[in-house]
Formats: structure tokens, C-alpha cells, sequence
């Protein structure tokens, strides 16, 4: 009875063997055909390309994430109480060297990006750098059609000028660092040590641009607390006069602080005063 089923049962786990490997075939198959899929739409990138990414990343960079934002804290350096004439022309005219070098490495990476990559914009690198192209050159326009200090559509133009350089910045800065995810999800290259260099420097540059309104406030700590600690503000009585009329009397400013002195200079303002009614 043994010999009988020894047959059948070798036969009945051939064949659920040879079912299970076939099922395992089918899957491997299917997950090979998705493999060659996805590595289809992946596009190859080889050394001369990498080369090109690396250069266009770096126009980019030395124009949005470099020098717009210096000639940004350099014109703000004229705002300054101290800044002589000769000092405004000069940061002015550093100002503008500054955007027109910007413009320039901005359109050699753009010229570059057309002539050698795949421009879809299905992703937001390149949707944000197209945007920031057209803002640039428009930015540009605007800076060489500024109307004269003192006329009508001076505070009209210098709004819109500030808020379009200030959002292309900022925009720029955004940008680098999604340019940097696309770098390593096309070329598999590590970005841990440029993403810190690039937040260090943008951090930097971001301090210094807050800190330049409060250097005059904070030279003039010293002297307004000198000031107030050993200098009395003046004051002022009116002294009504027999005729209707009225004197001002004035006790001196730039005496030092002291009670007693205090006591006494108002005390002779009284007298006068009960004197004169």
C-alpha cells in the first residue's frame, strides 16, 4: 500500500513545485519589465554631461546665491547718516556692477541649460529658474529706467525695484538648493558638504543684512546713555505777565544731574515767578 502512494505523492509535489516556480518566474519577470521601464524614463547621465551640470550649477550660484545678494547690502550701505557724496557714488556705482555681473553669469547658465539639457519643467528647478529668468531681465530694465530723485514716479519705481530684487533673492536662494536635489538625483553624488557651505554663507550674508540697521543704533547707545546720565534735558515755564502776555523761561540743558542743584534752580524759578503775579 506504501509503494502505491510513494508514486502519486512524488508527483503531486512536482507539480506544486513546478507551479510555485513558475509563479516565481511571472514575478521576476514583471519585476525586471519595471526595472527596464523606469530605467527608460531615467535619462543617462555621463561624465560630459556631469561636467555641464557642475558649471551650470555654479553660474547660478556665483549670480543668485552670490552676487545679488552682495550688490543687495551694498546699496543698503549708503542708507547710512555717514555716507558722504563721493561714498554714495561709489557703492552706488558698485551696485550696479555687481547685478550687470549677476545678469550675466544668469544668462550664461540659462544660454548653457537650453543648449544641453532637457527642458520639460516637470519639476520646480526648472519652472522656478524660467520664472526667475524673465524677473531678472525685467529687473534689469527697470534699473537703467529709474526716474530722477524728486519726481512723481520716484517712490512708485523704488517700490516695485526693492520688492522685485528682494523676491528674485530669495527666489534664487530657493532655487540653488533645489538645484542641488537635482544634481543628486541625476548624477547620485553626494551634496551633504555644498549644502552646508552654501547655508553658511547665506546665513552670513543674512546676519550682516540685519545688523546693518542697528550698527548706527548701537554706536549711539554709548553716547545717548552718557547723555542721559549726566546731562538734564531743558525745561520750559511760562511765566504769565500783568499786561496778558507770557515769558518762556527756560532752565539751563547740559548741566549735570544733581538733586540738589535741581532743588535750588527751581526754587529761584519760583521765586521769580511769585515775584512777577
Amino acid at each position: 500500500m506504501r509503494k502505491h502512494w510513494l508514486p502519486i505523492n512524488s508527483v503531486f509535489a512536482f507539480f506544486v513545485l513546478s507551479h510555485f516556480i513558475a509563479c516565481l518566474s511571472n514575478e521576476e519577470i514583471q519585476l525586471n519589465s519595471q526595472l527596464i521601464s523606469i530605467n527608460q524614463h531615467v535619462p543617462k547621465v555621463n561624465s560630459h554631461r556631469i561636467f555641464d551640470i557642475e558649471i551650470h550649477g555654479i553660474l547660478l550660484w556665483a549670480s543668485m546665491g552670490f552676487l545679488m545678494p552682495a550688490g543687495i547690502l551694498t546699496i543698503r550701505l549708503s542708507n547710512t547718516e555717514e555716507c558722504s557724496r563721493t561714498k554714495l557714488k561709489l557703492l552706488f556705482y558698485l551696485h550696479e556692477i555687481l547685478q550687470v555681473l549677476s545678469v550675466l553669469l544668469a544668462t550664461g547658465g540659462a544660454v548653457l541649460s537650453i543648449k544641453n539639457f532637457e527642458n520639460l519643467f516637470n519639476n520646480n528647478h526648472q519652472r522656478i529658474g524660467l520664472a526667475l529668468y524673465i524677473a531678472i531681465y525685467v529687473q534689469f530694465l527697470m534699473g537703467f529706467r529709474r526716474p530722477k530723485r524728486g519726481s512723481k514716479g520716484r517712490s512708485v519705481w523704488y517700490f516695485f525695484h526693492w520688492l522685485l530684487g528682494t523676491t528674485i533673492c530669495l527666489a534664487g536662494i530657493i532655487n540653488t538648493y533645489t538645484g542641488l536635489n537635482a544634481y543628486n538625483q541625476r548624477t547620485s553624488k553626494p551634496i551633504s558638504l555644498w549644502t552646508i557651505i552654501f547655508t553658511a554663507q547665506i546665513s552670513f550674508m543674512g546676519f550682516f543684512y540685519l545688523f546693518q540697521d542697528k550698527w548706527e543704533y548701537i554706536q549711539k547707545q554709548g553716547i545717548i546713555l552718557e547723555n542721559t546720565e549726566t546731562m538734564t534735558p531743558p525745561v520750559e515755564i511760562v511765566v504769565p505777565q500783568s499786561d496778558g502776555q507770557k515769558v518762556i523761561m527756560r532752565t539751563e540743558s547740559g548741566r549735570k544731574i544733581n538733586a540738589l542743584g535741581t532743588y535750588f534752580s527751581r526754587n529761584n524759578v519760583l521765586n521769580k515767578l511769585f515775584q512777577q503775579t
